[in-house]
């Protein structure tokens, strides 16, 4: 009877600790950030969508965006983890981190691997370059016909763009982040580096009469970026939630002071929503 009884009682534990698992397990990531008040982002190091500051400060656009939106739904405490560009996505799939808050662009081939919130902004891409344009680019068309080498960073969509165009593999130059595509440019081991037009700006203000960002810059409407924060497909709660506190801020004279010091403005205020980037 003893050992029945004991027998018993274990069950009875065994049970109520499957109870509890199922229960943490049945917690969705708004349910947890809300209740413990904290989230965890991450961020590659592109100027002016994510990066470090010498005193270890993590901002730019996106996590300033992050830090506001995450406040409205109760979250006090914002952790930023650092991670290459071509690591984000495997890195919030694996629950490195809830979130990518690094300006990523919507494209649709993103859409099936994680849920973007609506668009924070928008903006179009432009080439870094030596001074003068020596090789004359001014579209990734110029690069393939030029037979120049391009330098861009491994998993963003101006890899993609530039193969669209024509540009071989063979003159690619993949690297991990900005830096290196800058010095790359400098030391002349690409004949130009693509990206955005504000981070390619933001490059060439950092070598001055070494790089320059070219002005001129012909490309398909359609690869006009809009960037936004990524969550995990199964948190479309979460997803569903930023995106109403987005909307109800996205444009307000808050939001503007907020991402004004990262260069953006009104003009990049944005005019699709996900779905429609995703092709939904």
């Amino acid at each position: 009877m003893k050992r029945i009884r004991m027998l018993g009682a274990a069950s009875a534990f065994l049970i109520s600790a499957c109870a509890a698992i199922a229960a943490a397990h049945a917690e969705t990531t708004l349910q947890r950030i809300q209740r413990t008040g904290e989230i965890r982002i991450g961020y590659a190091n592109e100027k002016p969508f994510a990066y470090t500051t010498p005193d270890g400060t993590v901002t730019g656009e996106s996590p300033e965006i992050a830090r506001k939106i995450f406040a409205q739904l109760g979250v006090k405490k914002v952790d930023a983890v650092l991670t290459e560009w071509g690591s984000l996505i495997p890195g919030l799939r694996a629950g490195r981190f809830d979130v990518i808050a690094a300006g990523m662009y919507v494209t649709p081939e993103r859409c099936k691997q994680v849920a973007f919130a609506d668009p924070q902004y928008k903006i179009e891409d432009t080439l870094l370059t030596l001074p003068g344009n020596p090789k004359q680019l001014h579209s990734y068309a110029d690069v393939a016909k030029a037979d120049a080498t391009l330098a861009v960073m491994a998993g963003s969509v101006e890899l993609g763009y530039a193969r669209e165009s024509g540009v071989k593999d063979s003159q690619l130059l993949q690297v991990p982040d900005t830096t290196a595509q800058l010095q790359a440019v400098r030391a002349r081991r690409a004949d130009a580096a693509a990206g955005t037009a504000l981070t390619m700006k933001d490059l060439a203000a950092k070598a001055p009469g070494q790089v320059e960002a070219q002005q001129k810059f012909i490309d398909d409407p359609k690869h006009t970026g809009y960037g936004a924060l990524a969550f995990r497909p199964e948190d479309t709660d979460l997803r569903d939630a930023v995106n109403k506190a987005l909307h109800a801020w996205i444009g307000t004279p808050d939001h503007l002071r907020t991402v004004a010091p990262f260069g953006f403005d009104k003009s990049n205020l944005p005019d699709k929503t996900a779905a429609q980037l995703c092709g939904g």
